[in-house]
């Protein structure tokens, strides 16, 4: 075991030891702070920050794209890959002071799969019961890291409950390490290994403030546990839910999300088809997202689904009028085109 050394995170001003061996990201985790960050394996720089003091760190493998080398040399650093040798002092350049302090510290659990439902022709409905420990505290929106028996390799996916049994709408991919093993091998009673909870795609306490969520795919995922905690908790803030796909056959779950938005007042669900003719709406989520809003100023907005969609919607809702700090997003990176 290395030495441990002092971190100071600013403006925030809060301080933890973290061991030369770990990451400063994972063992914020560990310590129940829960920073920002995307997945974790440096390549989304989500958890970029600035080093204001020290500089005796080594980063583990990271893309250039996520921390070009002329940011590095300038003292930028991405949390997930950081090794510190030294104390430190680090500026946190995107941050939410209230998420920071609410996490949860990360666990390791054991969980039994209930079923596997095929939802549409690429989506999976993955449903786990909590083994030990029996109870995962997460707050809704969050997401999971789950390994590959016999693998050394882990994937993340985002629950889609508030509290129960786990979860998950998961998007098959041909050729992806988990993908196979879903498809392929998993069956119901198998055990399954899970890290967390993870993620800042959690709904806000800000009553005075609209609510919009931008979802596709397996993003559908952390929107429904939104949904679900809302009509759970009374919440009464306008909204809509734009969901996008490609066609009529790739839309799941619209009896459920329609009695949801139906038991919260003044909210709407618009789903959007790419590449198919019906009587809803026609188009990419963004684009339709454009025609029906005009301003969002006192909105927070709520994104997940796949990297591109996530990448095309930010500039739309900041143009929009939505702050950039009031956009929340859970970006997933792919592995060598893979899930």
């Amino acid at each position: 075991m290395g030495d441990k050394h002092r971190v100071r995170f600013e403006p925030v001003g809060i301080e933890i030891e973290v061991p030369e061996e770990q990451t400063v990201l994972r063992s914020a985790f560990e310590q129940g702070l829960m920073l920002m960050h995307g997945c974790k394996e440096g390549q989304c720089a989500a958890c970029k920050s600035f080093v204001l003091d020290g500089d005796d760190i080594e980063l583990d493998r990271y893309s250039t794209f996520a921390l070009p080398d002329y940011e590095r040399e300038e003292g930028f650093t991405l949390l997930c890959r950081a090794h510190v040798y030294e104390d430190v002092t680090i500026e946190l350049l995107n941050f939410d002071e209230e998420m920071i302090r609410s996490g949860l510290p990360i666990q390791q659990a054991v969980a039994e799969v209930v079923s596997i439902t095929p939802v549409t022709h690429d989506l999976r409905h993955l449903v786990l019961r909590l083994i030990e420990p029996a109870e995962l505290m997460f707050f809704p929106g969050q997401y999971v890291d789950i390994a590959v028996p016999g693998t050394d390799v882990t994937r993340s996916f985002s629950m889609a409950n508030t509290a129960g049994a786990l979860e998950f709408v998961i998007k098959v991919y041909p050729g992806g390490v988990f993908s196979s093993f879903l498809d392929g091998r998993l069956a119901v009673g198998d055990r399954l290994e899970l890290t967390g909870p993870y993620g800042v795609f959690t709904l806000r306490d800000a009553p005075d403030r609209d609510v919009v969520l931008v979802g596709g795919g397996a993003g559908l995922a952390p929107i429904l546990a939104l949904l679900r905690s809302m009509a759970e908790r009374g919440i009464r803030r306008k909204g809509t839910f734009y969901y996008g796909a490609r066609t009529r056959a790739d839309l799941c779950f619209l009896d459920e999300i329609g009695a949801l938005v139906a038991r919260l007042p003044d909210f709407a669900f618009v789903p959007a088809l790419s590449e198919d003719e019906w009587d809803g709406e026609v188009g990419f989520v963004t684009d339709v997202l454009k025609r029906f809003e005009t301003d969002l100023r006192n909105a927070d907005a709520y994104v997940c689904g796949p990297p591109p969609m996530v990448e095309a919607a930010m500039p739309v809702l900041e143009s929009l009028g939505v702050p950039a700090k009031h956009i929340y997003y859970d970006k997933f990176t792919t592995t060598g085109g893979e899930d």
